[in-house]
């Protein structure tokens, strides 16, 4: 089942009266182990891979990605259970290790699949930086103003 919610911000230049389709469950772990969905979910997979926490999204889908094989190994291999938990904790860091090496190829590689042309998610990123850094400027402008204000009050000035 698909969820909507709205667009405001989109990178991709949607207006705030589109509706942003959220995959379900099921379609999100196809979409975690590397599938792709379907191009009703582009505008999602854009925003999935260029907002604020993109990195700590990358890192989940990682984490799901490596379940199957630590789930293997601490159920298949014989010996211990300390010796294979110990094997998966280096597999799991090693994994993230590799995940961490190539996450923005990975996730330009994900936004190029969903339809947009390379070099999308980069942008995107870049240009929600600027306006994270631009709002921030203007609140600190005008907390020092407020500040001012208030210290030429206390002076009698």
């Amino acid at each position: 089942m698909a969820t909507s919610e709205p667009v405001s911000g989109n990178p991709a230049g949607a207006g705030p009266a589109e509706r942003r389709l959220r995959p379900g469950v099921l379609r999100w772990l196809w979409y975690a182990l590397g599938g792709r969905l379907p191009a009703r979910f582009s505008p999602w997979v854009l925003h999935d891979t260029t907002t604020r926490t993109w990195a700590l999204r990358h890192l989940l889908r990682a984490f799901v990605q490596l379940a199957v094989p630590i789930g293997l190994v601490l159920l298949l291999v014989p010996g211990e259970f300390w010796i294979r938990a110990m094997a998966a904790v280096g597999g799991i860091l090693l994994g993230l290790f590799f995940s961490l090496a190539y996450m923005p190829e990975t996730t330009e590689n994900r936004v190029k699949r969903a339809g947009y042309p390379a070099g999308t998610a980069h942008e995107a990123r870049e240009r929600n930086a600027r306006l994270r850094e631009t709002e921030e400027r203007e609140r600190r402008r005008s907390a020092a103003a407020r500040r001012a204000v208030r210290y030429r009050a206390r002076q009698g000035r």
